[in-house]
């Protein structure tokens, strides 16, 4: 099995209609993460090296949309929240390697809503320009439709 730097990939086998598994979605989202998706706060650090940079929210409820489950915080200094997805006990967070060696607490998070993160419009926008990529994107001849 190929690995992933991902928190949770190795139990991430949950599968959505199509058979496929948050680590696919790491593989095809590799190639949609960019500067135009990454938060506006972060986007003069975001790279090809570091492409989960600034991706957190807008990920989490999109494998929301595909998966289900819940979408947890962990609290930044800041006060900003880093997002992850818990789908049935199955905890795993995309845009975790971002933060490089640094070992994030998953545990007591508070559970983040959708309705809180999109009143800002700058990350609506964001969350459906990642959703609409997605959408549009093939995979072994098939396109996705979330």
């Amino acid at each position: 099995m190929k690995e992933y730097k991902f928190y949770g990939w190795e139990r991430a086998d949950i599968k959505d209609e199509k058979g496929l598994t948050p680590r696919d979605y790491y593989d095809i989202l590799s190639e949609i993460w960019c500067a135009d998706t990454c938060a506006p706060r972060m986007r003069d650090s975001w790279n090809p090296e570091n492409k989960t940079l600034g991706q957190c929210s807008i990920t989490a409820f999109l494998m929301q949309d595909i998966f289900g489950g819940k979408v947890y915080g962990i609290l930044r200094k800041g006060g900003n929240y880093h997002c992850f997805n818990d789908v049935a006990g199955t905890v795993f967070d995309l845009t975790s390697e971002q933060f490089g060696d640094e070992v994030l607490d998953y545990d007591n998070c508070s559970e983040q809503f959708r309705e809180v993160h999109f009143a800002k419009e700058e990350k609506r926008l964001r969350y459906e320009y990642l959703k609409d990529k997605l959408e549009n994107t093939s995979l072994s001849g098939f396109y996705l439709y979330v």
